[in-house]
């Protein structure tokens, strides 16, 4: 249950860069990306190509503008997710404990995580090749972890779940924001591009792990305030249970998990080994 605007800066790593996947969403059926986003192409074959064509024309229209503005983003973002991470290190090393962390660290958190809404509107303006779409399901899955799961339920925010999202976020929005930069520059080292296609292995199902029991450990509460929830009778005479909604996108994870991490496999393999992947249509 995410980070994309700056998929178009990976064309100048070896290949045509994959466009991030759909994979987040905390929405019901769209809900297994919020943790990683590691995702990697939504296209593939000449549909990708064209894409990251149109963008790398639109891109060279706008001129500099454009290049500059997408440098400084993916700089400033790799800059705050680093800056999230050295205050987690810090706050463990001196404290021992993992309780007080989210707290001490939230207004980080919520800041950058809401700043990547710029995402949408590159998407929006035409500088990168994802759909408007895929940015905003993306964007809006991370924005809803953070903000109506874990800063709007305090009593689980000492959960052991959520240092295993926010460490898992972390160290991929570090790799993902550090792996456009540098292509951006035209200097990007091997080492990130590895790091970028490897990591996820690991950091997906970390982050897919903690956000559900996550959710998981907010759902008594959710059930006991009925936050959210709008019941009937009411004027408008409609009815939303949020607790059953937490449970339809807990359920979303189960479909869509395995598609989504053989897929960056799949990705994976292209960018690093150059196999050719001929991916079916559904």
């Amino acid at each position: 249950m995410g980070r994309l605007t700056e998929a178009a800066a990976a064309a100048r790593s070896a290949g045509p860069p994959p466009t991030p996947l759909p994979i987040s969403a905390t929405s019901p059926g769209c809900a297994a990306t919020m943790a990683s986003s590691e995702e990697d192409g939504t296209n593939g074959g000449a549909s990708e190509a064209g894409e990251e064509r149109e963008a790398t024309g639109k891109r060279r229209r706008l001129g500099w503008v454009a290049t500059a503005w997408l440098t400084f983003y993916n700089i400033a973002m790799t800059a705050g997710w680093l800056v999230l991470a050295i205050a987690m290190a810090r706050f463990y090393m001196e404290k021992g404990t993992h309780k007080g962390l989210y707290k001490s660290i939230q207004k980080t958190l919520k800041f950058f995580q809401t700043f990547a809404v710029l995402e949408i509107v590159h998407c929006l303006i035409g500088i990168v090749p994802t759909s408007v779409l895929v940015a905003g399901v993306q964007v809006s899955s991370r924005i809803f972890m953070v903000w109506l799961i874990t800063h709007s339920i305090k009593p689980i925010q000492n959960e052991e779940s959520v240092v295993l999202f926010l460490v898992a976020w972390t160290v991929t929005e570090i790799t993902r924001y550090s792996f456009y930069t540098f292509s951006l520059l035209d200097h990007l080292p091997y080492f990130i591009k590895w790091a970028r296609y490897n990591f996820f292995i690991i950091l997906y199902p970390v982050g897919v792990a903690g956000e559900l029991l996550t959710i998981y450990a907010a759902l008594p509460y959710v059930k006991k305030t009925g936050m959210f929830s709008i019941r009937l009778p009411n004027k408008y005479n409609v009815s939303f249970d949020y607790y059953y909604f937490l449970l339809i996108t807990m359920a979303s994870y189960i479909p869509l998990f395995p598609q989504l991490y053989f897929h960056m496999l799949r990705q994976r393999r292209r960018v690093l080994h150059g196999e050719v992947i001929v991916e079916k249509d559904d």
